[in-house]
């Protein structure tokens, strides 16, 4: 199956709302798919691949880790190392500079504005954009990763009036997170939509199931069985003839003879 590609989400670029999970495992990417969920956000380590094989069809944006490439060679080979287990497109957080360098090379990249959790040392975890100064810092930010070639863009937590202007104004394709129901996505984390753990959930966020308690089910179970193992093996009980392998008497009776003829070291 071919992907959803960087062309296609353009060219339907106000015609439609795309949703969107970030997902952290195959069995998630085809759940995601299965439920007609066609865009999807993922690490670039060990469970690409997988998530690539699980949802063959769809659009994959894949995060290069924040501090990891420092110059424009770096982020293009970086960049097509990504594509080539299976993105579609390289999310970055860093500089323009590092992204204009590997989208002159061809490759899609997602920028992101707003609440930025790597950059968080500078905003603080806030929505970012409330006042007329921060919104025109926000929407400048929008303005250089568009120049400098990126192909979609993360806006996340931003006020919904911001982020409709962003939407309506630049040719990249918006990922919303947090910031109401204009943007060119609707994305979420599955962690938040599955109730996957304890503590703080994001105000945007919307829990769906809850997996912590899924979990600590299949967690009692599993004690529970191992305990019935061992209870099991104490009595008796295991193994039983039908969980053996027997020699025949007389392959028995052949090896016995011969064992007596073999010399010890």
């Amino acid at each position: 199956m071919t992907p959803l590609t960087t062309y296609e989400l353009r060219a339907a670029k106000g015609t439609r709302t795309w949703l969107q999970l970030h997902v952290d495992s195959g069995a998630e990417a085809a759940a995601a798919v299965e439920a007609g969920i066609m865009i999807l956000s993922c690490e670039p380590d060990h469970t690409l691949v997988p998530i690539r094989a699980a949802a063959p069809g769809a659009f994959i944006s894949a995060g290069m880790p924040h501090g990891t490439i420092a110059s424009e060679a770096e982020a293009i080979r970086a960049g097509f190392a990504i594509l080539e287990r299976g993105a579609n497109a390289v999310y970055c957080s860093h500089s323009p500079r590092l992204i204009e360098a590997m989208a002159r090379e061809g490759i899609p990249v997602t920028g992101h504005v707003g609440l930025v959790p790597n950059l968080a040392e500078w905003t603080g975890f806030r929505a970012v954009g409330k006042t007329a100064d921060e919104a025109l810092t926000v929407l400048a930010e929008v303005r250089d990763l568009e120049n400098a070639g990126a192909a979609c863009v993360e806006v996340e937590v931003v006020p919904v009036e911001l982020a409709d202007h962003i939407t309506r104004t630049t040719a990249m394709v918006t990922m919303g997170m947090g910031c109401g129901d204009v943007c060119d996505t609707q994305y979420l984390f599955s962690s938040d939509v599955l109730g996957t753990h304890r503590g703080h959930y994001p105000r945007h966020s919307k829990r769906y199931a809850d997996f912590v308690a899924l979990e600590a089910e299949l967690q009692a179970k599993r004690v529970a069985a191992f305990r019935d193992f061992a209870e099991d093996v104490a009595k008796g009980g295991y193994p039983t003839a039908g969980h053996e392998v027997r020699m025949d008497p007389a392959e028995l009776e052949a090896f016995t003879k011969r064992a007596q003829t073999i010399g010890r070291g």
